[in-house]
């Protein structure tokens, strides 16, 4: 998964645990009830980096991702929609530079197709609920799954666990 870019850049509408505040249902309890249709609607959604990785099945680069070492515990959604896609008790460090890991948070959050782009043959991973390229998986993870699902952080937000209870 190599690529280039300049960096996600920060542009002040993101929320502390990651998301956007803008469109964003935080009591939908999961993905957002309504997902853009059009692409200027995606672009009003999505900072630039996002929208390049997300729309247009792009990359960051190697080691950049905000998201690559996460010392918290929580669930990582769907930056395009908000839907939960995987959790820390499944990432690992896979030292391959993107957030990794074993298996989803449930059946059904992402589907997997073929790709064959950059003369490789590959699994592309997109989000089931609004299509968004989140990244590939590959068979060399470890147990329980031995999948390494290999994921732009700029795919993803993170919502921490609250011990506010």
């Amino acid at each position: 998964m190599a690529g280039t870019d300049e960096g996600r850049e920060d542009d002040g509408s993101r929320d502390a645990g990651g998301g956007r505040e803008s469109d964003r249902d935080s009591d939908a309890g999961g993905a957002d009830a309504a997902i853009p249709e059009t692409d200027e609607e995606w672009r009003e959604r999505l900072t630039e980096e996002e929208y390049r990785v997300l729309r247009e099945a792009g990359t960051e680069p190697k080691f950049s991702g905000e998201y690559l070492d996460v010392d918290a515990e929580g669930v990582f959604t769907c930056a395009g929609c908000g839907e939960p896609l995987f959790d820390t008790e499944r990432q690992f460090e896979s030292g391959h530079g993107w957030p990794s890991f074993y298996d989803v948070l449930a059946a059904g959050t992402v589907e997997t197709r073929l790709d064959t782009s950059h003369g490789m043959r590959r699994t592309e991973v997109v989000c089931e609920t609004c299509g968004g390229h989140l990244g590939h998986v590959f068979d060399d993870g470890p147990e329980p799954t031995g999948k390494r699902y290999c994921i732009n952080s700029a795919a993803l937000d993170f919502d921490p666990e609250s011990d506010d209870t």
